[in-house]
């Protein structure tokens, strides 16, 4: 099973040899086997790259992503068309209620709420705040319609960051989530594609220039584990965004997480989490959508 995502600080060349990848730097030459990467996220504006190389990552699923002068990620070449019953799931995503999705929509994002005050609490935010929250989530109906999500992260961040706090300040935490935000949707969106779903046609998210609303929709209870693992290692960097601190962010997606017994990777649970979500959606069972719980990525009680 793939594991593996490469970060490509600055190449000269990417190519195909022999079902593997090369990188060449100079003189330097490193091989990775396609069957071993997941996503290969590059940096730096001098690299080349093969179409044969590719091509050999649409057929073996593998992302690619581009990242601009600031890091973050810009660009996403996926895979087309390699799922074997593609336009049978195509059609059923298509033919989706506003029922289905509304009832799939509470699911998901009362997930994230969960994870958000689970958060919280493990960060000591104070008690009055995390039931403030909780009373929000309490009134969370199908699809969302009063916007529960907006006043609970309203709430959040104010709690952890302060009420000053806006997603758009120009700080060390927000470009670090917004490229650990980057780095979670990048792999959803492989694994959305892998799995033969259409990324436009979302269950909440349905803005006509957004490629990836259905992705944005399924990556939101992992935003608030992605939360944690910056906090947990990345806050003490002054710096913006160095190398290492890209470099652990993008490590988050080998972490492991608990998921029904067993201990698997961030990325391997997307996976998991997927086939349930098509399953559920699908059989009209909410309740059978995977449960991504913050607690089973810290290993205790948060």
């Amino acid at each position: 099973m793939a594991w593996r995502i490469v970060h490509v600080k600055e190449g000269d060349l990417l190519r195909l040899r022999l079902d593997n990848l090369e990188i060449r730097k100079k003189d330097d030459k490193y091989y990775i086997p396609l069957s071993d990467i997941t996503m290969v996220v590059l940096e730096g504006n001098k690299t080349s790259i093969t179409t044969k190389l590719m091509s050999s990552f649409s057929q073996n699923n593998i992302a690619l992503v581009i990242c601009d002068d600031k890091y973050l990620p810009v660009g996403i070449y996926l895979p087309y068309g390699q799922y074997h019953h593609y336009s049978k799931r195509v059609i059923k995503q298509a033919s989706w209620t506003a029922k289905q999705k509304d009832l799939l929509w509470q699911n998901v994002i009362k997930q994230k709420m969960d994870n958000q005050i689970a958060f919280a609490r493990w960060s000591g935010v104070e008690q009055e705040r995390l039931e403030l929250m909780k009373d929000l989530v309490a009134d969370l109906v199908a699809g969302d319609k009063t916007n529960r999500e907006g006043h609970v992260a309203k709430v959040y961040f104010d709690s952890l960051y302060g009420k000053t706090f806006t997603r758009g300040d120009d700080s060390t935490i927000n470009a670090a989530m917004n490229f650990g935000y980057a780095i979670l949707r990048s792999c959803m969106a492989r694994i959305v594609v892998g799995n033969g779903l259409v990324t436009m046609l979302g269950i909440f998210h349905k803005n006509e220039f957004n490629s990836f609303n259905l992705v944005d929709d399924l990556m939101e209870p992992y935003r608030p584990l992605m939360d944690y693992w910056i906090n947990q290692n990345l806050l003490g960097d002054k710096n913006y965004l160095s190398y290492e601190s890209r470099l652990e962010i993008i490590e988050f997606m080998n972490q492991k997480l608990e998921v029904k017994g067993k201990k698997m990777s961030i990325d391997n649970s997307m996976q998991e989490f997927v086939t349930s979500f098509i399953t559920a959606i699908e059989a009209e069972e909410p309740e059978a959508l995977l449960t991504i719980d913050l607690k089973n990525f810290v290993g205790e009680e948060s």
